[in-house]
């Protein structure tokens, strides 16, 4: 998941209807990660598209906050609009994220900010850290002997042993969390669904929350694969990452894809380069060569190879001719 689709979420959430809304709050800090504070605005913000077209009444309202509003300028340099803190948050939230970063380990001693979260606290449902952002909470509860932050609702504690690691972990629990709020609001369906579409080499991991039955069957695992390889098809991937992903060995992935899909994984990978090639060819004035390293074709000489042979023309020609039809 790029930078620039995390941005494009947290620029994009709806604020939903008061009926069944949900109320979901990020608090954040410069320096963190939208690795792992912007994936959560996006599965909720999957989840709300996802319910807009059904006939679910709930939906997420997701507000970023920070100590004291404005903008916050995460590790990457995006920078991202906050509310402040006040009063009107006493009401807590149904799930609460403390994302990481410098400015969170800062805000440890920050005694007003700790303040407020001990205050909503009593009225939130679930309260989960990201990163560094777990220092914070430290400071802010006293864990009890099991390693848990008290919570309003007890089955939704947060336990600091085992988000012991590397961001990748809190960013899974995450995940989780957000997509079991989806899969008890919206349905087991609906979360898998938002799960595929966005949640690439992590879907695997999350299959026991999204599937009724506990596991994802084979043909969900191609298809959310398929998805994930033309979503990223422009970057340095492989068939062998692509099965990964689905949790499959790479050999019985081939087997399954053919069979789902009625085209091998390399061959659908190759299409999805070539119409985003096909596009820029059209639409920009990049030279081809640099079209080429853009959409994981190499160079400019393997793509013109290959243009040849799937489309009996160079890829030169193809822009002439794709403009002239353009412009008739």
């Amino acid at each position: 998941m790029t930078c620039a689709s995390l941005e494009s979420a947290m620029l994009r959430w709806v604020h939903a209807p008061n009926k069944g809304m949900r109320r979901i709050a990020i608090l954040m800090f410069n320096d963190c990660s939208l690795q792992g504070a912007g994936v959560v605005a996006e599965v909720f913000q999957a989840a709300n598209e996802l319910a807009s077209s059904g006939p679910s009444g709930c939906s997420y309202d997701v507000c970023f906050l920070s100590a004291d509003g404005g903008m916050v300028t995460s590790s990457s340099a995006l920078r991202v609009w906050t509310d402040g803190l006040d009063a009107r948050h006493y009401s807590g939230f149904d799930a609460l994220y403390v994302a990481g970063g410098k400015g969170a380990i800062a805000a440890a001693r920050d005694e007003r900010l700790i303040a407020w979260l001990r205050r909503v606290r009593h009225n939130t449902g679930m309260i989960r850290p990201i990163a560094e952002g777990r220092a914070l909470l430290d400071a802010a509860y006293l864990p009890d002997a099991s390693g848990t932050y008290a919570l309003r609702d007890e089955s939704a504690k947060t336990s600091r042993q085992s988000e012991q690691g590397a961001d990748a972990g809190d960013r899974l629990e995450s995940m989780r969390s957000a997509l079991g709020m989806i899969k008890r609001d919206l349905g087991a369906a609906a979360a898998r669904t938002v799960a595929e579409r966005l949640l690439a080499d992590s879907c695997s991991n999350l299959a026991p929350l999204l599937s009724e039955d506990g596991a994802l069957t084979p043909g969900d695992k191609v298809r959310a694969a398929a998805r994930w390889l033309q979503e990223n098809c422009q970057q340095s991937i492989s068939i062998a990452d692509a099965a990964q992903f689905a949790a499959m060995s790479e050999r019985n992935f081939l087997r399954r894809f053919k069979m789902e899909m009625g085209i091998t994984p390399s061959s659908f990978l190759l299409h999805e380069r070539l119409a985003v090639t096909c596009s820029l060819l059209t639409e920009s004035e990049l030279p081809v060569d640099k079209i080429a390293r853009r959409t994981g074709m190499g160079n400019g000489d393997r793509l013109a190879k290959v243009f040849r042979k799937r489309m009996r023309i160079s890829p030169t020609e193809f822009r002439i001719q794709s403009r002239r039809m353009v412009g008739q």
